[in-house]
């Protein structure tokens, strides 16, 4: 089992792969990925039904620990389809529709606290009842989906595990786009400075940043920062080149913007000394 297990995980996270580099559109890429695991699982319980386990170790480590792994990406994919296509497209909305989905992964939390622990701390106590098919105990919390799978190839909480698993990654996948959302929301409110001083000013002030090679180590391009300024402060420098020449052939006060801010530099920090 564990040999033909892993061929069949290894084989579908490969597939998975390709799926998320080829397929740009998430809900057509979702689609694939959960017909690719449900050959998985249907390979896998024909493999199961043919063949059963060697011992009741085999079907326990099965149920608790292989099956899950398949199971959680199908309700991962699943989830995450419902999640993008009801999904708001305002950034407010979005947010709140978002945290809603992160308190029903608390809920469920909240709901099976005692199987969350019994699982996360390597808890095999129950083994026997949880991961063994046909023994459940309809006191140890059934899952109305047990009641409708097909019994010869679930018991009676290899499903919560993988809810389990999956929930993990769904929660991760929320908190991700919650954060992405509260970013889009910082650069769309952040307001873009248009330069209101004059060109040769703003070409005068490049020019002694460039002397000072304070942009990466002095390796960056004269153009390359002119054009970084034009694109920063919404302006156009137009031929800078020209305008610099125009300083050096001044006869007087060629560093006159820059005279200007050390000038009022040290006005400001001596008017804060008087204070």
């Amino acid at each position: 089992m564990n040999k033909f297990y892993s061929e069949i995980l290894h084989k579908l996270e490969t597939e998975i792969y390709d799926l998320e580099i080829e397929i740009d559109y998430p809900t057509q890429k979702i689609e694939a990925i959960v017909q690719l695991i449900i050959r998985s699982l249907s390979e896998l319980k024909g493999h199961v039904l043919k063949n059963g386990f060697k011992d009741v170790s085999e079907e326990i480590r099965f149920f608790k620990f292989q099956k899950p792994v398949i199971v959680s990406k199908l309700i991962y994919y699943n989830a995450i389809y419902k999640i993008e296509t009801k999904k708001p497209t305002e950034a407010k909305a979005i947010k709140k529709y978002l945290n809603i989905e992160l308190k029903k992964i608390k809920r469920y939390f909240d709901n099976n606290l005692d199987f969350y622990k019994y699982y996360r701390t390597g808890n095999s106590s129950l083994d026997n009842k949880l991961f063994v098919r046909n023994n459940h105990d309809i006191k140890l919390c059934l899952d109305t989906y047990y009641l409708q799978t097909d019994h010869d190839f679930s018991t009676s909480h290899d499903y919560k595990v993988a809810k389990v698993i999956a929930n993990d990654l769904i929660q991760v996948y929320i908190e991700d786009q919650l954060d992405n959302t509260t970013k889009a929301e910082k650069s769309i409110n952040l307001h873009k400075l248009k330069w209101t001083g004059s060109k040769t000013a703003l070409t005068e002030l490049i020019y002694a940043l460039y002397q000072q090679g304070v942009f990466d180590n002095g390796n960056s391009d004269i153009r390359e920062i002119a054009k970084y300024f034009e694109s920063v402060f919404n302006t156009e420098l137009g031929n800078f080149y020209q305008t610099f020449l125009e300083l050096r052939m001044r006869k007087m006060n060629r560093t006159k913007f820059l005279d200007a801010l050390r000038e009022g530099l040290i006005k400001k920090m001596d008017e804060q000394d008087e204070k």
